[in-house]
């Protein structure tokens, strides 16, 4: 089993990726790595990862859900990305796990996949109003789980939200 892990390329919060890929690992779930740009990816406070594939690259048949990191970068590369709005749209009508932390849930929203779903955010203003925008029942908690979309508010939430992906991939 593997998970398709995103991140902006740059910017991303590092504690949103590096918890959750620990927690992963440890579970024996593979990861891999995708961004806009595939090559060294860096973190808001210095983190570096490599980002195997760009978007163009993930086929979602090769994944049991996909996790889309936060961080002051996903507002900038991840929120206006129409491929990743395909991808997310793929595995959730798959019904696969669909996740994502911090302002990252943004992404799901324009996915159009969080109308009538409870979800949390990072409480910007520009977050909340894309949230409300598209029909989700905001949440002021840390992590929500609804059906197999699992949303966290941001970085003190990234081990909640490991925790509550691989208990919906056990499902």
């Amino acid at each position: 089993m593997k998970l398709l892990l995103v991140i902006a390329p740059e910017q991303f919060r590092d504690e949103e990726l590096d918890i959750p890929k620990k927690a992963f690992e440890e579970a024996g779930i593979g990861v891999d790595i995708a961004s806009t740009a595939a090559g060294t990816c860096t973190g808001m406070l210095g983190a570096v990862a490599e980002a195997g594939m760009t978007f163009d690259e993930v086929d979602p048949d090769d994944y049991a859900g996909i996790v889309v990191v936060g961080g002051a970068g996903s507002q900038d590369y991840l929120w206006g990305s129409k491929r990743l709005q395909d991808l997310v749209r793929a595995f959730f009508e798959e019904g696969k796990v669909v996740a994502a932390i911090c302002l990252a849930p943004v992404v799901l929203a324009r996915a159009g996949i969080l109308s009538g779903r409870q979800a949390t955010v990072y409480p910007s203003p520009a977050a909340i109003k894309e949230l409300e925008k598209a029909g989700a029942h905001l949440q002021k908690i840390p992590v929500v789980a609804d059906l197999q979309v699992v949303t966290a508010n941001g970085p003190r939430a990234a081990a909640q939200f490991a925790d509550t992906i691989i208990t919906k991939l056990e499902c």
